[in-house]
């Protein structure tokens, strides 16, 4: 059974997204930050300076002009000269270590590097790096003097210098590439994710969609925009004239003066971020109030952290799904019914459909893989055919994860099938087992594991990551408090961290912990 999302006439025009703004409120305010204030008209100003600097470099369409950034205006600009030159953008996440670093500008073959002067001993350390065909770009804080200085061109100066030529990029190839970004590696080393300039354009239109994003819109994208979420995001609002509210990191000390400024009617958060920031002592329910909407995805929403939402602000999380491969693709309409604990319904343009392990499709309420199909696909995995050929089947991809809908259309995830737990020949969600232990007060955040067993096949083993200044609590009375909700789900075993490990997207990192799992197991039939 096929479902469908509102039907999309167009895609929008990456090279010319900030028209809207531009045209109908050019001294208005587009990007905001605590340190920095962009109208539309110095946006643009900006972004046309860097674009034509850009390809004076020596850099062609189609080059990859790679970025190491935290979250800056800098980065936005970036981004959008990327689009106007036919410069194909590719994000690095900023927490990446050397050998990560190495791996993502091999793989992508960029040809330059935008990066923060923070990152210069990193940069330093890495081979790929020295092998840059342009080098380097240098971006650092205006009158910081604390890092060590980069070689190469700085960013404030492409940016306020005019280039004596103009890109064309009205003369661009729809169907060429426009971005590179990499998986999480949560099943293997990261792929170069391409998507191309049609592609992004039915991404951004999808997602303003589904967001009902308007003019009148402030967007605080509490997320990496390196990422796929934080960049999609910000991207679509601007499409819409709607401004952006930019947080540099994403704790509480940062995110709440900006709520508090500026006022944004939309959050988005993933999960964990979210979660401390509700719990943060200086936040209050008018923190909230100019909401309108607050999404988190990105790994499932726990049920504690929905209840201590609703108990702060006074309405729920609006919970969504996607994928680096095809963007924002589900979303509990904003203005219609929000089913607490769901994905929400296919977003504009998007199609789902559940089938079995055999590719048949599965009817409502019968659990399967999730398979998608947009106009905002990927064309593929960057120089990597055989993974492409894997996920993709005739203008499908195949999610991998686990879900079903309900009768009323609606999506509910129920885990990834690379880390299904299978205990006894049934399968265990590991986020239902964490959402468990996550319901206990002295829990600050956990995660589950199967570990190998000759006669269950995989017992649960659970990490946990109690709170600061609780009371100490045994194993035995966090997996009875887990039983006690989830019955034979509950771990067998528990293993206290001070903190759980988080992957580069800031979702629970269960390759470590199996890993670690593995290695006690293996450790532990030594003779």
């Amino acid at each position: 059974m096929f479902h469908s999302g509102p039907a999309l006439e167009q895609p929008f025009d990456i090279a010319t997204l900030l028209d809207h703004g531009l045209s109908e409120k050019p001294d208005d305010l587009a990007l905001v930050s605590a340190l920095t204030r962009w109208t539309w008209r110095q946006l643009d100003d900006a972004v046309t300076c860097l674009a034509g600097n850009l390809l004076m470099l020596g850099l062609k369409p189609g080059d990859r002009v790679a970025s190491l950034m935290p979250n800056r205006a800098a980065l936005v600009i970036h981004y959008l000269a990327c689009f106007r030159t036919g410069l194909v953008m590719t994000p690095l996440n900023y927490r990446y270590t050397a050998p990560e670093i190495d791996h993502a500008l091999d793989v992508s073959g960029a040809s330059i590097l935008l990066s923060h002067g923070e990152r210069a001993d990193d940069l330093a350390a890495s081979q790929a790096v020295q092998r840059l065909p342009l080098g380097l770009i240098e971006f650092d804080e205006l009158g910081d003097e604390r890092h060590a200085p980069l070689a190469g061109p700085r960013f404030s100066d492409l940016i306020s210098s005019p280039a004596r030529d103009t890109p064309a990029s009205a003369s661009l190839d729809p169907s060429s590439p426009a971005a590179v970004f990499f998986t999480s590696g949560s099943t293997g080393k990261p792929k170069g994710v391409t998507h191309g300039r049609a592609g992004l354009g039915w991404m951004f239109a999808s997602t303003a969609g589904a967001f009902e994003f308007q003019a009148e819109d402030r967007l605080l994208p509490g997320s990496s925009m390196s990422h796929m979420g934080g960049f999609a995001f910000s991207l679509a609002a601007l499409a819409v004239g709607a401004r952006v509210v930019i947080a540099r990191h994403f704790d509480a000390e940062e995110i709440l003066p900006l709520m508090r400024d500026q006022k944004p009617t939309v959050l988005c958060m993933i999960p964990t971020a979210l979660m401390h920031l509700i719990r943060d002592s200086h936040a209050r329910k008018e923190d909230f109030a100019s909401l309108r909407l607050c999404r988190s995805g990105s790994d499932k929403v726990p049920a504690e952290l929905e209840k201590e939402f609703v108990s702060l602000t006074g309405f729920p999380i609006d919970e969504g799904y996607g994928m680096t491969e095809v963007g924002l693709t589900a979303l509990n309409p904003p203005s219609g019914r929000i089913k607490i604990g769901s994905i929400g319904t296919p977003n504009p343009g998007c199609c789902f459909c559940v089938r079995d392990d055999n590719g048949r499709e599965v009817s409502a309420n019968q659990e399967g893989r999730l398979w998608m199909k947009t106009p905002a696909m990927m064309t593929g995995y960057w120089n990597n055919p055989t993974a492409t050929a894997e996920v993709l089947q005739e203008d499908w991809l195949d999610s991998g994860d686990l879900m079903y809908a309900d009768e009323d259309g609606y999506f509910w995830f129920k885990g990834r099938k690379k880390q299904i737990i299978v205990h006894d020949g049934s399968n265990i969600c590991p986020q239902e087992v964490e959402e468990s232990l996550m319901e206990h007060p002295a829990v600050d955040n956990a995660g589950a594991v199967g570990v190998h067993d000759l006669v269950h096949g995989e017992n649960v083993r659970a990490y946990v990551a109690l709170k600061s200044g609780v009371k100490p609590i045994d194993a035995q009375t966090l997996i009875s408090f887990s039983k006690a909700r989830i019955g034979y789900k509950a771990p067998e075993e528990i293993y206290f961290l001070d903190s759980i490990p988080l992957n580069p997207t800031g979702k629970v990192d269960r390759v470590t912990l199996k890993r670690w799992a593995a290695a006690d197991h293996a450790h532990a039939l030594e003779p």
